[in-house]
């Protein structure tokens, strides 16, 4: 009785999660969508991204960055819309992030992070190609954007570098401290020639200070193979880095802590609370020392995507929510961005049901 009664509270508290699918595979002229990432704009509208994949769910070829728009918490949403066409080359790794608190915008300033590449990842890690870094604003939530600014020459290394990405997902503004205002975008590189491992990778980030007129490039990782990462404010000029492991020796998330808002790293460790089937994860100040984490928490497969809420900037993972999996299936879900809705509520924009769709769905903590 006591089995059945738990399974029952699972299942009351797993229905009430509301479902929407955003993008779908197969539709409206792109054979995938992937690499969701999502905002909040000042009026309360959430604008979703992710890479249309004209051709094929292959990470390069011809790959727009599109978009769509809520403004009633999710229930409906615009129209697709293009923001980024790169010809028949890629254009990937969107990272929005408002800028609220640039003096010229009072009513904020979005920017689009993007990489634009001109071969395969690998073939890009053996030297035989490039990827660059550029961005776009748009002052009006989403409706036009400005020319594409490219920003490589303050983002990127190409004499030391190779292949490049953004985090993916939302990017952050710093609100509080020494460098309050400050825009922080993870990224990763791969150094030199490929090692085993993906051992030549790294995990950094880049910041403006300016609100977007220059860049800087925080110190990298010292730990090989770290990849993807996502960031979060935390107190008294802290950041923290949570990073994907690319090697998969060690099936758990790597955290970094910065104590000068992300210029440079005190530590680098292993989560065991955070396990990871190498996969991207999204990390969410929600208020004060609250942080909110969601990742597909498996050892093996891109499955049962889960949100975590700590109390206690990372030292402990207090709740734990299994948003949405299903038994025996790999790639089940796998990417994910969360933004924060209310004091209680979590959206959660991600990949499902083996990348045949990006879904939102909002989650009560």
């Amino acid at each position: 009785m006591r089995i059945q009664v738990s399974i029952l509270c699972f299942l009351l508290t797993f229905s009430t999660f509301a479902q929407t699918p955003i993008f779908t595979s197969g539709t409206e002229g792109y054979q995938s969508f992937r690499i969701p990432a999502m905002v909040i704009a000042k009026n309360g509208c959430l604008i979703a991204f992710a890479e249309g994949r004209v051709n094929n769910a292959g990470d390069f070829g011809n790959i727009d960055l599109v978009m769509r728009k809520s403004c009633d918490n999710g229930k409906t949403w615009s129209k697709l819309k293009i923001v980024i066409d790169n010809d028949k080359l890629q254009a990937g790794n969107p990272a929005p992030v408002f800028d609220f608190l640039d003096p010229e915008y009072p009513e904020g300033r979005l920017f689009l992070f993007y990489n634009i590449g001109t071969n395969h990842e690998n073939e890009v890690r053996k030297g035989n190609g490039k990827r660059e870094v550029l961005y776009v604003t748009s002052t009006d939530n989403g409706d036009t954007w400005s020319a594409p600014i490219d920003i490589t020459s303050q983002t990127h290394k190409p004499s030391e570098w190779r292949s490049y990405a953004n985090t993916p997902g939302h990017a952050l503004q710093l609100t509080k401290g020494s460098k309050k205002g400050r825009l922080f975008v993870p990224a990763n590189h791969s150094e030199g020639n490929p090692l085993a491992q993906f051992e030549d990778y790294h995990a950094h980030a880049f910041y403006s200070d300016d609100h977007g007129r220059t860049f800087k490039l925080s110190q990298s990782l010292e730990l090989k193979g770290s990849n993807e990462a996502s960031a979060a404010e935390l107190s008294n000029d802290k950041l923290m880095l949570n990073v994907r492991n690319q090697k998969g020796d060690v099936k758990q998330r790597i955290v970094a802590i910065s104590k000068d808002n992300g210029e440079t790293w005190i530590s680098e460790h292993f989560d065991k609370r955070l396990i990871d089937p190498v996969c991207e994860g999204s990390l969410l100040n929600i208020g004060g020392k609250k942080l909110a984490f969601t990742n597909a928490s498996d050892i093996k497969n891109r499955n049962n995507l889960t949100l975590r809420i700590s109390k206690n900037e990372g030292k402990t993972w207090s709740k734990s929510i299994l948003i949405d999996a299903q038994d025996g299936k790999s790639d089940f879900t796998a990417y994910s961005d969360i933004a924060k809705i209310s004091k209680r509520k979590i959206g959660v924009l991600y990949e499902r049901d083996n990348y045949k769709e990006i879904v939102f769905r909002i989650v009560k903590w």
